[in-house]
């Protein structure tokens, strides 16, 4: 038989019975609709995380202060702070694989300017900090180098903090008061948004550190230490380079732990990365089961046919049909049912990611490599759970099959 003939008697036999034929498939299609927006949901999450990532910086290595330890009891992260601005100094003058480098001295507190008040952080950077950062300003200018160096009270607003204190006015120019220490507003900042954690970008004010140290916190110890590396190429050597400096300046020996922490972007993409990935799998794992299910669902809809039809399958055998094209014919069934609850199951997929896309805050990314091996598993599904009701057709006996009643 010739296969478009083996596909029309295939289809005519579905179309008797619609019904029972679409519930046959529903099971594909869900399984096959699930695995494709699970894997969505969980590609689009990681996106999210590696575009919020890539937002913070510009080939970004970010240096913390260590931990240290107290009666053998570990104090966490950041519990021993030795740095200081001339580490920043230090790593700017010396190191080759560095562009840019900024301290950030975090502080905050009551905001008083403009038409009200707001609570708000306050950032202590240097002039390079929106170059490492890849922030543009909308209005305005940003900090010079002079404005460091002699510990300047300006400030330069995020859009929320601007919106907040100035809703009607211009902020260029105008008095604030950060913790009764007042401060001139030179600059605002574009909009930012949020971040994937939910949190305001633009609910900040930058001011030069030298400035926040002194003026804000009366301390000689900085936060953290931004360093932008010359290209993606070079974040490993300028990451060996700032260590290098740091454990310099520190006067740590040679086999001593550091008193600091390195992160790289890559070691942040990778890290996030491979949770999302491993999210992701177990998303498609436990979507795939319903996959399963369908098949098993056409297998039992399969056997039941083939009791059913056991008079014709006698009577295209006594004619001269062989036991090839019977099992090839309710195959063929098997797998049309399959493809036709793949094809529902994609387009009801498709739909289902611009749905969410359009009107929640579910960001979803349909990754064609999975809506193909999702059509190619549900055919397989269809041979593998179809092959057993078909092979039990063509195996009937024709004298056995014509006298069944």
């Amino acid at each position: 038989m010739k296969w478009n003939r083996i596909q029309k008697i295939a289809l005519q036999s579905i179309m008797k019975n619609k019904m029972r034929s679409i519930l046959t498939s529903l099971g594909i299609i869900i399984g096959v609709c699930s695995v494709i927006v699970m894997v969505a949901v969980g590609q689009g999450s990681q996106a999210q995380i590696e575009k919020q990532i890539n937002s913070l910086g510009t080939n970004l290595l970010m240096v913390f202060p260590g931990s240290s330890n107290q009666g053998g009891v570990h104090q966490g992260a950041g519990s021993m702070n030795k740095m200081k601005l001339s580490d920043c100094e230090a790593i700017l003058e010396e190191a080759v694989h560095v562009k840019y480098v900024s301290a950030s001295v975090r502080a905050g507190g009551q905001i008083i300017g403009g038409t009200g008040n707001w609570n708000s952080s306050v950032e202590g950077v240097s002039e390079q900090f929106l170059d490492i950062r890849d922030w543009d300003l909308a209005s305005g200018e940003f900090f010079t180098v002079k404005d460091v160096k002699y510990k300047k009270k300006v400030a330069v607003l995020g859009k929320t903090v601007a919106d907040e204190l100035f809703p009607d006015m211009e902020a260029i120019g105008e008095k604030i008061r950060i913790n009764n220490t007042p401060f001139t507003v030179i600059g605002v900042l574009e909009e930012k948004g949020q971040t994937g954690m939910g949190n305001d970008q633009d609910d900040t004010i930058l001011a030069p550190a030298t400035t926040v140290l002194t003026r804000l916190k009366g301390k000689d110890k900085i936060n953290m230490i931004y360093v932008s590396a010359n290209s993606l190429e070079e974040i490993d050597a300028a990451q060996a380079e700032v260590e290098e400096i740091m454990r310099r300046e520190h006067d740590i020996d040679y086999g001593d732990d550091d008193d600091f922490q390195i992160r790289s972007q890559t070691e942040i993409t990778e890290m996030a990365s491979e949770t999302s990935e491993t999210l992701t799998l177990l998303l498609a794992a436990i979507a795939g089961v319903s996959l399963i299910v369908g098949g098993i669902g056409i297998m039992n809809i399969m056997l039941v046919s083939v009791t059913e039809r056991t008079r014709e399958i006698g009577i295209r055998l006594s004619i001269g049909a062989r036991s090839h094209d019977v099992l090839t014919q309710f195959l063929a069934e098997s797998i049309t049912l399959s493809f036709i609850g793949g094809v529902i199951g994609i387009l009801l997929a498709i739909g289902i990611s611009l749905f969410m896309n359009n009107f929640t805050e579910i960001y979803t990314v349909i990754n064609p490599t999975i809506v193909f091996l999702s059509m190619a598993f549900s055919a397989a599904v269809g041979i593998f759970f179809g092959y057993y009701p078909a092979r039990k057709a063509a195996n009937l006996n024709p004298i056995d099959a014509l006298r069944y009643e």
